[in-house]
């Protein structure tokens, strides 16, 4: 009995399923105008838009870093490299691997180190520095400038009736306590530069996108170099301090190998015919001392040699795979897909309107009526 009622009520289902979906395709056919009055408003928004927004030109650099791998971890970082793990950096003489690159190019004092940079923009209108190219010389849509009008008429209010700060010039930057515009440019910097490593091949790419393509271009070349100097100088720190440390000790052998060579000539040359033994003994004295020192001087004198042959191995050597070019084509905005979009959300709220929305008011107002009746 339970299938029989079944295959009598499914075939019922589906025709009242059929004729529903016939209904709302007449709805929607019949308001077809207004999909395309809609439609082709939100195209016209859509250009608006695409046009407002200012274009954003994008630069990438990709550079490969010298990697130094023991041949009997050679296995093992083939295989972790096919799971997608590099074993050279964490296994490496340093801390500093490649996986920390994007936390320094945002640090606070790798952005403000670039706040001086000098840029000029491609059409030679414009040559200043990136603190006061990002500050004040920055393209925003217009419907920006309309939201921030009421904020920045009551700012001007309420600065009327409180005394105006001093304002620190520019040239007293100090990265441990940024002013508030300091802090805006350098998280607006901050946004703008991008780095992502290849987890299993160590190669970075680093991306700049500005509003101007040579701007980005000059920046991005700008970031690449104060990202290398900055990695070489904390890798060679060490070695560099220990060369230091060489030389002022290379400095005093040498002094006092000097000294002593020289005590022992005045010595010599003025007791030429002197056959006392304490003149010889104080000969054969001067003599040893000139002996020690010139042993601790060749010692030194090596160890220098040493000390520069390690600062130049551990300096790390990049291979810039792809270098900054000056970029044809702005990124954004995509407009095609800003039309697209307005379109779409159009074409859907329009038909939603038709099928639910007008309906549903109808009811409301036919609810008070039977009321009244």
């Amino acid at each position: 009995m339970n299938e029989s009622n079944k295959t009598e009520i499914s075939p019922e289902k589906l025709e009242e399923q059929e004729i529903d979906l016939i209904e709302l395709a007449q709805k929607v056919w019949s308001g077809r105008k207004l999909i395309f009055k809609a439609c082709g408003v939100a195209a016209v928004i859509g250009i608006v838009v695409g046009i407002s927004i200012p274009k954003e030109y994008s630069t990438s650099v990709t550079l490969a870093p010298e990697t130094s791998s023991k041949t009997s971890s050679g296995n093992m970082g083939a295989l972790a490299a096919m799971a997608g793990i590099n074993l050279n950096s964490s296994s490496g003489e340093d801390a500093l691997s490649p996986e920390l690159y994007p936390d320094i190019v945002s640090s606070t004092p790798f952005l403000t180190d670039l706040f001086n940079v000098k840029v000029a923009t491609k059409d030679g209108a414009l040559q200043t520095t990136l603190y006061t190219y990002l500050d004040k010389h920055q393209k925003s849509p217009w419907w920006s400038a309309a939201l921030s009008a009421p904020f920045k008429a009551l700012g001007w209010s309420l600065s009327l009736f409180r005394d105006e700060p001093k304002q620190e010039a520019q040239s007293r930057l100090n990265p441990f306590s940024l002013t508030q515009d300091q802090a805006n440019i350098a998280q607006q910097l901050s946004r703008r530069i991008t780095v992502s490593i290849d987890k299993k091949t160590g190669v970075t790419t680093l991306t700049v996108m500005m509003q101007d393509p040579l701007i980005s271009a000059a920046l991005t070349d700008t970031v690449m170099c104060s990202l290398q100097n900055y990695i070489t100088e904390y890798r060679t720190n060490k070695a560099r301090h220990d060369l230091a440390f060489t030389e002022k000790l290379y400095k005093e052998a040498k002094h006092n190998y000097y000294t002593a060579q020289q005590k022992y000539a005045y010595s010599a040359d003025g007791n030429l015919n002197v056959v006392m033994q304490s003149f010889r003994a104080e000969q054969e004295r001067l003599q040893n001392e000139v002996t020690l020192a010139y042993g601790v001087y060749n010692q030194v004198a090596q160890q220098l040699q040493m000390a520069k042959a390690k600062v130049q191995e551990i300096t790390p050597v990049y291979t810039v795979v792809q270098p900054a070019t000056v970029p044809l084509r702005p990124v954004k905005p995509n407009k095609i897909m800003i039309i697209i979009g307005f379109v779409f959300l159009a074409g859907i709220g329009s038909v939603g309107w038709i099928l639910f929305i007008k309906d549903l008011l109808k009811g409301r107002r036919k609810r008070p009526a039977d009321a009244t009746k």
